[in-house]
């Protein structure tokens, strides 16, 4: 037990965040034309289920750019487009079903895209407006987004940068599925997003 008080002593004098890479300090962000890291970058969405239970599933990012300049955060521009064709969810069953013609119909529309149209950040958090295009129906949307982190990636080396959003669409707005009140019409959205500098 002796050894081991030194050690932990160690331990819980090293804050955190100091090993983490990325940290929520604007200032690390640079000016560029950042890729989406399709790794890192998803769409939860949650809808209630017949009033019993809230259904939650998943989209990964298979594209997409931001041109941010931190000296102009106004003129960021974000386009990101997600594969609904590759849909993540707790049934096999389930996903085929939401692949059909009765909700994203993805043999016809593989995926979904947002495109920013204003980008209004004060410090850590603001919001980000834009179209989003599901099954090529385009409506607005309305994001609330938080920046996560900026920092040298110590694979890459290159400037990540991260933020998460989260908003709200109608299920109606694009023709996605049966009528409420079998599934809410509210969808509920939670992104992740992670850009890598060019």
């Amino acid at each position: 037990m002796s050894r081991l008080v030194p050690v932990l002593a160690l331990i819980l004098a090293v804050p955190a965040a100091a090993q983490m890479p990325g940290r929520a300090d604007p200032g690390l962000v640079t000016a560029g034309t950042y890729a989406v890291d399709t790794a890192h970058t998803q769409v939860t969405w949650s809808v209630n289920h017949l009033g019993f239970s809230m259904l939650q599933g998943q989209f990964g990012a298979s594209g997409g750019t931001a041109v941010i300049d931190p000296a102009r955060p106004a003129a960021t521009r974000i386009d990101v487009t997600f594969a609904t064709d590759q849909l993540s969810v707790t049934s096999a069953a389930f996903a085929g079903h939401l692949k059909s013609a009765d909700f994203f119909d993805t043999a016809k529309h593989p995926t979904a895209r947002f495109v920013s149209r204003t980008v209004a950040m004060r410090g850590g958090s603001g919001t980000v407006t834009g179209d989003l295009t599901i099954k090529g129906i385009t409506k607005p949307v309305t994001l609330a987004a938080t920046f996560v982190g900026a920092g040298a990636n110590p694979r890459s080396k290159k400037t990540n940068v991260g933020f998460r959003a989260t908003g709200t669409i109608n299920r109606s707005d694009f023709g996605l599925g049966m009528a409420a009140p079998a599934v809410s019409d509210r969808v509920d959205l939670q992104i992740n997003a992670a850009f890598e500098a060019a």
